[in-house]
């Protein structure tokens, strides 16, 4: 365990299936990568939103090094399972928060 400690991170809520795996292939026989969301959502900004790595860090709270890092292995996680007929699992984090309200906190059962 490194001796830092985990810097939370903010990332959307992930709405879509856990579990992806080649067609016609039973799931018994294949290996699982397994993605975090912060990778997932380090991937989403950079790649399918074309958000630049320091304004990803911003979002996430994160540092643009750490960005990259996620960059680095959330791609490789993604091609090595397309790329070699394996599942890809995508896992939550004990430390992912939502991004914080722009309205401030939530307040239960005011008004």
């Amino acid at each position: 365990m490194s001796p830092w400690q985990r810097r939370y991170r903010f990332c959307r809520p992930f709405q879509g299936a856990s579990l992806y795996k080649p067609q016609g292939v039973p799931g018994c026989d294949l290996e699982i990568v397994e993605l975090e969301k912060d990778e997932l959502e380090a991937v989403r900004f950079c790649d399918y939103e074309d958000v630049d790595q320091e304004e990803a860090a911003k979002r996430m709270n994160i540092s643009r090094g750490t960005v990259q890092r996620l960059l680095y292995s959330g791609r490789k996680k993604i091609l090595d399972a397309i790329l070699h007929s394996k599942a890809l699992r995508i896992i939550g984090h004990e430390q992912i928060l939502p991004p914080p309200s722009p309205f401030g906190p939530r307040r239960w059962g005011r008004r």
